[in-house]
């Protein structure tokens, strides 16, 4: 409250300073909006863990995906580390060539106020590890 008492004080001090009068009040910020996610896996093996499911985290989590509170509570824990699990292994990353099956999946959505578009599979080494550090957004599915 006195923030924005010296802050008006000081706008009307320097508006009236230059003649223009007093300035227009600041905006108030918007709430961050919660993060949505949209999940889709195919060819897991697994028709449970296969489909298209719908994440919502913020002060509830929602949505239809199966592990909603333990996913939202993942991510959480991802953004507090300051990790970007959505980020795509670099291209001049060495990886070890184990194949972790045909899994795919796509995340798409808002996340931490940032457009998410990502893709995963258990490819190799490197994949495998980007899935498991999101597991429960994505399923736990062994090769």
């Amino acid at each position: 409250m006195l923030r924005r008492i010296a802050l008006a004080s000081l706008a009307t001090a320097a508006a009236g300073a230059t003649g223009l009068g007093p300035l227009p009040p600041l905006p108030l910020l918007a709430p961050p909006a919660p993060d949505a996610l949209t999940v889709a896996v195919s060819r897991s093996g697994h028709p449970e863990a296969d489909g298209t499911f719908e994440l919502r985290c913020g002060d509830r989590p929602g949505g239809d995906h199966p592990a909603a509170e333990r996913a939202c509570e993942r991510l959480e824990r991802l953004a507090e580390a300051d990790e970007d699990p959505f980020r795509p292994v670099p291209e001049d990353r060495v990886c070890a060539q184990v194949y972790g099956g045909p899994v795919l999946a796509r995340v798409t959505g808002t996340w931490q106020g940032r457009e998410v578009d990502a893709r995963f599979s258990r490819a190799n080494g490197c994949e495998i590890d980007r899935w498991e550090n999101l597991e429960p957004v994505l399923p736990l599915v062994r090769g």
